[in-house]
């Protein structure tokens, strides 16, 4: 028994010990392409960022003008938008590192919105010719060109402009997607808690689409806003808290999740599903880690009742971005814009963004 002991703890120590040694390796290996300096051949400028930080890493600068393959669209952007994700990456909280580099990030070129013109086409695309105005989604998108997929694209509708048009696909999807996974029905009593930032004024507008008594919660100087898009009723939380009041719903859409399983659950009808949709606000912010650990347990307790507190992955959808698109369209769903920066301005326009309080999208413009 001793010499079993002494080998299972010689094995641990020796797995320790190379593990360490791995993510050194690791650590140490993890770069970028900023320091291979190569002298550019088709420039555009484009926001860049080498190191992990606050906005002030973000630079306006030249790159190397991206070439479409067979299957992609070359775009002349002309707005795309910040979302969630882009404080996290540009930051580089520790446990984020370990997909995007753990010393310095992998992926220096932020931004995934996109509205603009298709400036050429690959041989096998043939939903789109050169000339046409697309919005969807790219990688990179906070750059004067950008290749897409030719199945993450739409035709804008005309009457929505560029800058609208490239606030839409992620918080759009976000919202889309989240009250489809609580199978969302006409009549039904629907809350959005966080009404009034990106996803939330979609998640308004998608819900009142589908037919649904929409009641929405904001702070005091944001209700008219949340009434202007659609809302049923308005629930100002400086004043009252919904899981107190004898309202019931069947859906909950929850983008903030600052109240507990229990309080949730009392609000709901005997069915009814809670989507634990976001933590409230972009980039870092205090609470932000007892936000997530309380969605991982309300998904995990809700196993246990008839409720349901569903957690989900937002996707990209050619069939969600049409439903988008035709919603713009008839006018059902509208953009809301809080602010517009010029692409030079992205430093500026990330400092706004991450102090939580935007009215709808926050969008860079390119000339």
């Amino acid at each position: 028994m001793k010499r079993i002991l002494k080998w299972i703890g010689a094995t641990i120590l020796l797995a320790l010990i190379l593990s360490i040694f791995a993510g050194f390796i690791a650590y140490w290996r993890s770069t970028n392409d900023c320091d291979r300096k190569t002298a550019l051949v088709n420039p555009m400028k484009a926001i860049h960022f080498c190191e992990y930080g606050s906005p002030d890493v973000l630079k306006f600068e030249d790159v190397e003008k991206p070439v479409p393959n067979d299957d992609q669209v070359l775009i002349r952007v002309r707005a795309a938008s910040l979302n969630f994700i882009d404080p996290g990456l540009m930051r580089g909280p520790w446990p984020l590192r370990l997909m995007t580099g753990l010393r310095k990030p992998e992926r220096t070129r932020p931004g995934t919105d996109v509205a603009g013109q298709v400036e050429t086409v690959g041989k096998n695309v043939t939903l789109f010719k050169a000339g046409d105005e697309v919005f969807g989604v790219a990688r990179s998108t906070l750059a004067e060109y950008v290749c897409a997929r030719e199945r993450a694209l739409a035709i804008k509708p005309a009457n929505v402009t560029f800058e609208q048009a490239g606030s839409v696909a992620w918080a759009g999807f976000t919202a889309l997607q989240g009250l489809r996974k609580a199978n969302i029905q006409p009549g039904q009593n629907v809350l959005i808690n966080g009404a009034t930032g990106g996803v939330g004024t979609f998640a308004v507008q998608i819900a009142k689409s589908f037919g649904a008594e929409v009641t929405g919660v904001c702070i005091t100087g944001k209700v008219d806003l949340v009434r202007s898009i659609g809302a049923d009723h308005v629930i100002d939380y400086t004043k009252e808290d919904f899981t107190k009041g004898d309202q019931r719903y069947d859906v909950i859409f929850d983008n903030v999740n600052n109240h507990s399983f229990a309080d949730r659950r009392r609000v709901l009808t005997p069915n009814g599903v809670c989507v634990l949709a976001g933590i409230g606000g972009a980039g870092l912010h205090p609470g932000m880690l007892g936000r997530v650990v309380g969605i991982l347990k309300a998904n995990l307790l809700s196993r246990f009742v008839r409720q349901k507190f569903v957690r989900y992955g937002t996707e990209t959808n050619k069939e969600d971005l049409k439903l988008l698109s035709d919603l713009m369209q008839t006018g059902k769903v509208k953009p809301v814009i809080d602010r517009s920066y010029k692409l030079s301005e992205t430093a500026e326009a990330m400092r706004y963004f991450e102090q939580g309080h935007a009215r709808g999208k926050v969008v860079l413009t390119v000339d």
